[in-house]
């Protein structure tokens, strides 16, 4: 299914944790885990290796530095945004690897559409942006594991 148009998918910024944070509260809520959130503004922002902001001067706009993954920052994120600019959705992941293979992967570790926003393809979506990445890097798969809730 196609996503409508004027839809937004990109990685997430620095300035996006207060919107990754609350996905995050919205996604335990449903799963009936809100308790067991432990998640900050502060530790999102320090484990994260977000895509770079834009800096907007004046005359002209440049790309800031983004930060690399590493032990301290071993997480990304995908956020989708419906045509209203609105947050939609998120997918959080790490990289992993094949030794069988050696090839590089990817682990989903939470999809997320807002209960408001299901049914517009958003978390096709998602999955694909993480598949495209995955063939880029010439990895191998999209690892997940999935839960039923009641």
């Amino acid at each position: 299914m196609p996503v409508p148009e004027g839809t937004t998918i990109r990685y997430a910024r620095r300035e996006d944790v207060p919107t990754i944070l609350q996905l995050i509260n919205e996604l335990a809520e449903y799963e009936k885990e809100l308790d067991s959130v432990e998640a900050t503004i502060e530790s999102l922002s320090n484990t994260i290796a977000f895509a770079p902001s834009p800096i907007i001067t004046a005359h002209k706009t440049t790309p800031s530095t983004g930060d690399a993954i590493s032990a301290s920052r071993p997480a990304r994120a995908i956020l989708i945004f419906n045509p209203a600019g609105e947050p939609a959705g998120l997918a959080l992941y790490f990289y992993n690897y094949s030794t069988w293979r050696a090839k590089p992967g990817i682990y989903l570790e939470d999809l997320f559409v807002r209960e408001t926003e299901r049914g517009h393809g958003y978390g096709q979506a998602l999955l694909g942006e993480l598949a495209k990445e995955v063939f880029e890097m010439g990895g191998w798969e999209v690892g997940v594991e999935c839960f039923e809730v009641e």
